[in-house]
């Protein structure tokens, strides 16, 4: 089964009829290496992308300084939110940690099927609200506990992150040097 249309239908709890219609769609095949920009800063997200193989962070650029906040990984969505829905220049840089493979939809199509498919915008409503609690719940992370307690909630949460990205973007994604980090993973 094509792993698109498994997510789809595992993820989104799509009915089959939606999944194939949306399935079409995703026309847009990107090959990134290590390194390679899917979005810089400044310009507009024009698509909503799934992650078929790879691994990429999402940083926002401070006085030069990176500052992780986000990322994707392989049978995940990926996109400059803020962009995406706005329609405006993004503020964000979406950057390959190595050789990544996606899959993209015009925003155009997507919000078209969104009108068309009342499912589908209620798994994109569904997605999104999930987004706003992660980034709820991230945020107080940062305001009110310690590195320790931030590291072992990020554990809690999403384990596979320690195996996929480097402690180093682990450390910005939690606003602590990669020495921090280090010292309290023991």
């Amino acid at each position: 089964m094509n792993p698109l249309y498994r997510y789809f239908q595992e993820q989104l709890h799509l009915p089959a009829e939606e999944a194939a219609a949306l399935l079409r769609f995703w026309q847009k095949p990107r090959s990134l290496r290590r390194g390679d920009f899917l979005t810089r800063k400044g310009q507009v997200e024009q698509h909503l992308y799934y992650i078929q193989e790879g691994t990429l962070i999402i940083f926002y650029d401070i006085e030069e300084n990176e500052q992780v906040v986000g990322f994707g990984y392989t049978d995940t969505m990926i996109l400059s939110v803020p962009s995406f829905i706005r329609n405006r220049p993004s503020d964000y840089y979406l950057q390959a940690l190595g050789p990544t493979e996606l899959l993209g939809i015009t925003r155009t199509d997507f919000y078209r099927l969104l009108e068309h498919y009342p499912r589908l915008e209620s798994a994109w409503r569904r997605m999104v609200e999930e987004a706003l609690l992660g980034r709820i719940e991230r945020e107080i992370d940062l305001l009110t506990v310690s590195p320790r307690e931030r590291i072992q909630r990020l554990l809690n949460r999403s384990p596979h992150i320690f195996q996929l990205i480097p402690n180093k973007y682990i450390a910005s994604y939690l606003r602590m040097t990669p020495e921090t980090l280090s010292r309290n993973m023991r």
